[in-house]
């Protein structure tokens, strides 16, 4: 549920009895797609924000916390990563980051909401700088159904930057889709996972993650916490799995001498989000 009143933008999640606001200057776009409404905010001190379905989905200020975790640990855990698929992520701020990498030969983005990278190329035209790079291709439509049909030991990496699991993003949360995916991976191959916030969600979504990926055939599966303001509590994860590759260790010194610029990642943060807390660690050996 959302307000807008005296100025601030306000999400309520009723269920977990918390809520998140922020002041606004105006409103700068509205529309209902053909999967969802649509909305940009300008803020007074987190940029522009975008909201799907009354739903926080990123700001100008904080996106790169996300946007970085999402792919640097998972491209520095791959021995070599040439061929990268994000399904989901329409705003383009993944795909950004997986193209600073030189070694990635190709990269797709799956977004089933086409409208929302048209917007994003419009209000956050910075997270849509990598989009006109010639290892940039884009699928729009159904990220479920794509992964099905996609060639067997083609890829090396997926990453699922999704909504929340609930309408079109709850297939990307089924057993049958990592089952799809680990189809879809090379040998030493990754698939990393948003996975909503460690604090509300361990025990109804995380453990069901790593208990569906690990009967996918997932060897190796681990959880990886991060800080992101906007979502709920403040604080995020990604979930990375393979079969062959063993997730908590990556190329360190590569991380370190990294040939691009990050504002938050780096081997530091990298070893740190490897460190699960204890109570994560209790729920899920359960």
């Amino acid at each position: 549920m959302t307000t807008l009143a005296d100025g601030w933008f306000t999400e309520v999640f009723q269920n977990e009895g918390t809520a998140f606001s922020l002041q606004v200057k105006r409103k700068l776009h509205e529309e209902q797609s053909e999967f969802q409404k649509l909305e940009i905010y300008e803020t007074e001190t987190f940029g522009n924000l975008m909201v799907l379905d009354g739903c926080v989905m990123l700001t100008t200020r904080d996106n790169f916390l996300y946007h970085e975790m999402m792919t640097h640990p998972a491209l520095f855990t791959h021995k070599d990563p040439k061929k990268v698929v994000i399904v989901g992520g329409g705003d383009c701020g993944t795909l950004r980051e997986v193209l600073k990498h030189p070694g990635v030969e190709e990269a797709w983005q799956v977004e089933i909401d086409e409208r929302v990278t048209r917007l994003a190329e419009t209000w956050f035209p910075e997270l849509c700088e990598a989009n006109n790079d010639p290892r940039a291709n884009f699928f729009f439509g159904d990220g479920v159904k794509w992964m099905t049909e996609v060639d067997p030991d083609s890829l090396d990496l997926i990453i699922v930057d999704s909504t929340d699991p609930v309408g079109a993003a709850e297939g990307l949360f089924a057993l049958d889709f990592y089952r799809d995916a680990m189809l879809a991976l090379r040998p030493g191959g990754i698939l990393v996972q948003q996975s909503e916030s460690p604090l509300l969600h361990t025990d109804t979504i995380i453990k069901g993650i790593h208990s569906d990926m690990r009967k996918a055939g997932f060897e190796h599966v681990h959880t990886l916490p991060f800080p992101q303001p906007v979502y709920p509590t403040g604080w995020w994860s990604c979930t990375m799995a393979s079969r062959d590759n063993p997730v908590r260790y990556f190329r360190e010194e590569d991380a370190a001498n990294r040939p691009f610029v990050t504002r938050y990642y780096n081997p530091g943060t990298h070893h740190g989000a490897l460190a699960m807390p204890q109570f994560m660690l209790d729920a899920l050996e359960d």
